[in-house]
């Protein structure tokens, strides 16, 4: 992404306004009169739309000057939330999409320094977002980005957003990698992309194909892979290692990636299949966070474990009924085929476990059942550290993607009691199978390690959500980044 930001910790001038198309202007609520040239524009704007409390929504006019400039505008209180603040910089950010712009101008103006930067740093990342260049395959070519410079008045940052932009290279390797259609991203193409991305970034990759993890006796994955026509499925493990010397520990981001979900031989209904090639998504999540931090040369190592496969139909394909053996030597009664992402992730976090990270962050858009309890604004978060749940919900306040914790007490293991096997896949019968998928998983991570999991409700949302402009969010990226560098769980 070769966007160049500019600085300036004074205000524009006139001169400098005319001499830019497309700006994006906040204010402190109430806007002061006579501290910024055309403020009686914007004023009277304000004035013939009636608006007199703090804004929520873009305030647009052009201004009377040679370039006709096009300003979109907000004048907003300090405490708004950083959701708010984000969703308000996708409103601000969407009015200049029509004309493509190569130049935007940013004013960030009343604030303290510390409120000033939260506001610039919201409308950076929406501009990122929105200039990042997604997947398309229509007959005619769309128009990319034509972006390529943004000026900041009103502050100077020192670190000049340098995590805003590793972050949103992050996010968009996680929204492309998700758009791409089943045929463009089987696990074959999947490993390619991620190889290339491994030599330009020099991870160190290992691929534990069908056979190793036969050696391995990762009886649940491979339950789900083998009824794919193509033995390409297997589990990606890269290694970034910082630059300068460290005694951090280990941090494993773990994501299920189901290139293709048909349900299986529990076949999913048309309109339950329509979108399952998104069902990788948690596998891009990790894979953009350890992108994200890569850049911003994070002190600690990383590992990130990618679990590909698919989940075909076929003579082949695993059916209920069906009892299986995990790596651990766990043994499991299969109910439902469609609970395939907690097979292929029973298996990766055994493995990734015995190798005593000091935590295990995973990532998939697991059940239906967590989104039916949140929605798709939030996105639900399980730990083995029960007195990590404020500083969870915290996270995800101050990041702007926003997260629920659920409980994930002993005794829902009742209703994944088997009678011929140690564990139940799922319930037939249970409205909550988002903790019971979490409970399942739990009892293959390993050694104590301290885990977090997070159930991608917000993977995709109609319109976008907070600052990301399309239906596709890449949810979960932005809110690792800042999870691990601002240490909420020290």
């Amino acid at each position: 992404m070769s966007i160049k930001l500019q600085q300036k910790s004074t205000l524009p001038t006139q001169q400098n306004i005319d001499a830019i198309s497309n700006w994006l202007m906040v204010f402190s609520h109430p806007m002061k009169k006579g501290t910024f040239p055309y403020q009686d524009q914007l004023l009277n704007r304000r004035k013939q739309l009636n608006l007199k409390d703090a804004d929520r929504d873009a305030v647009v006019l052009d201004l009377p000057n040679q370039n006709l400039s096009h300003v979109a505008y907000a004048a907003i209180e300090s405490t708004i939330s950083s959701f708010d603040l984000l969703t308000l910089a996708r409103k601000l950010v969407a009015t200049h999409s029509s004309g493509n712009p190569s130049h935007i101008g940013i004013v960030v103006s009343g604030f303290s320094d510390k409120e000033a930067e939260r506001v610039a740093e919201a409308l950076i990342s929406a501009v990122l977002a929105a200039a990042a260049t997604m997947p398309q395959f229509k007959s005619k070519k769309q128009k990319p980005s034509r972006l390529t410079k943004l000026s900041l008045y009103g502050i100077h940052a020192r670190h000049g957003f340098k995590q805003s932009f590793a972050i949103a290279e992050g996010n968009a390797l996680t929204r492309s990698l998700s758009m791409l259609p089943p045929n463009k991203l089987t696990p074959t193409e999947y490993l390619k992309e991620v190889k290339a991305i491994a030599r330009e970034n020099k991870w160190k990759l290992e691929f534990y194909d069908e056979g190793t993890l036969k050696k391995k006796k990762a009886g649940a994955f491979l339950a789900v892979s083998q009824g794919s026509p193509k033995a390409d499925a297997g589990i990606v493990r890269l290694r970034y290692t910082p630059k300068a010397k460290t005694t951090g520990k280990k941090v494993f981001l773990v994501g299920k990636g189901i290139c293709y979900d048909t349900g299986g031989t529990n076949l999913k209904p048309a309109n339950y299949m329509f979108g399952m090639h998104e069902d990788m998504q948690g596998s891009a999540v990790a894979l953009g966070t350890l992108l994200a931090l890569t850049k911003i040369n994070f002190n600690r190592p990383v590992e990130c474990w990618m679990a590909l496969a698919m989940n075909h139909i076929g003579s082949r394909a695993y059916k209920p009924n069906d009892v299986i053996t995990a790596s651990d030597g766990t043994t499991i009664e299969v109910v439902h085929t469609d609970a395939e992402g907690r097979m292929v992730l029973s298996d990766t976090l055994a493995l990734a476990s015995k190798e005593k990270p000091s935590l295990i962050m995973d990532f998939a858009t697991l059940t239906g059942a967590c989104m039916y309890s949140i929605g798709t604004s939030y996105s639900g978060v399980f730990t083995n550290r029960k007195d990590w749940h404020t500083a969870l919900i915290k996270a995800g306040e101050d990041s702007g993607e926003r997260v629920w914790p659920f409980p994930l007490d002993k005794d829902y293991d009742d209703m994944i009691k088997s009678d011929i096997a140690d564990v139940k896949q799922c319930s037939q019968e249970s409205g909550v199978d988002h903790i019971l998928a979490s409970r399942f998983l739990q009892r293959f991570v390993k050694n104590d390690v301290p885990w977090v999991h997070m159930d991608l409700s917000s993977s995709n949302k109609k319109g976008g959500l907070a600052h990301i402009p399309t239906d596709t969010i890449g949810f979960g990226v932005r809110y690792s980044v800042n999870l691990l560098l601002n240490k909420y769980l020290n």
